[in-house]
């Protein structure tokens, strides 16, 4: 059994307690954000499932607790009994979400072998969909579980230039991915988690064309690709990852989904203010 601690993970919406309380135990909308399938029978039943849920040929979770201010749920997980618990918190701007899942091993995101490695990256994609939910947002594209091919779109209000403005300098790019990232905006440039000092191993820019197409190459993860089409201020961008080696990065492609949810929030909520926060004491 696991001793590492729960991974957790915190973030504010303006939306009302209530309301999303109702968006995290009403079946149809569960179905809007989080899963393919979900079942809901309060305070006995609570399932979802489908190809956007890690080992979703079925259901595999039981409920646990249930109030109006929490939900404690165990779910079966590559052997494992996991336990999922989320806090929905009150504060002056709306609601604090805290999410925490046991079981959780950093290592296994990077080594693929357990299952549960796509645990923080998939539950952070989770709730930026679940604060957008509700906040009556577009909701950016969940991970397919069951297709090796990684290829998302999505549209922005905003324009190709600014958007590539936006994906290609440090400051900005750290601000609103909520993480230290160093930034060479030019092909052959790199790009660093953490910073260009503290990356042993940065991705570098295999195509940079201004405000039509990146690639970035992160090694055995496969390049990454984005593709913007500008029209009447708005921009689609469509996104693939290929050339990985191994099973498909889904953990890798959990926490770049999850990264655009607050790239699209950069451009269309002012003022700009990441949803991530501290989680708050139990």
């Amino acid at each position: 059994m696991t001793t590492n601690p729960p991974m957790t993970l915190a973030a504010r919406t303006t939306a009302s307690l209530a309301t999303v309380h109702k968006a995290l135990t009403d079946p149809a909308e569960l179905r809007e954000w989080l899963a393919e399938f979900a079942e809901v029978e309060l305070p006995h039943r609570y399932e979802f499932w489908g190809r956007h849920t890690p080992e979703g040929d079925a259901p595999h979770q039981r409920l646990l607790h249930v109030d109006d201010r929490s939900l404690r749920v165990q779910w079966l997980l590559d052997g494992e009994q996991t336990t999922v618990e989320i806090r929905l918190t009150p504060d002056d701007d709306g609601t604090v979400i805290t999410l925490s899942q046991s079981h959780f091993d950093f290592q296994d995101a990077l080594t693929g072998k357990s299952i549960r490695g796509v645990l923080q990256t998939y539950w952070s994609l989770a709730l930026a969909n679940l604060v957008d939910h509700a906040e009556g947002r577009q909701l950016t594209p969940k991970i397919d579980f069951t297709n090796p091919q990684l290829r998302a779109e999505w549209e922005i209000a905003a324009t190709p230039a600014d958007i590539f403005a936006s994906v290609t300098d440090s400051e900005t790019v750290s601000h609103w991915f909520g993480f230290p990232i160093g930034i060479e905006p030019w092909l052959g440039g790199r790009f660093a988690m953490g910073g260009l000092d503290n990356d042993p191993s940065p991705a570098k820019y295999v195509a940079f064309e201004p405000d039509r197409k990146l690639s970035l190459d992160w090694g055995d993860t496969g390049v990454n690709t984005w593709e913007l089409e500008g029209s009447e201020g708005r921009t689609r961008i469509t996104m693939v990852q290929s050339g990985f080696t191994g099973n498909p990065p889904y953990p890798a492609w959990g926490g770049i989904l999850a990264g655009i949810s607050q790239l699209r929030r950069l451009h269309e909520v002012q003022p700009f203010r990441p949803i991530w926060t501290q989680p708050q004491p139990a």
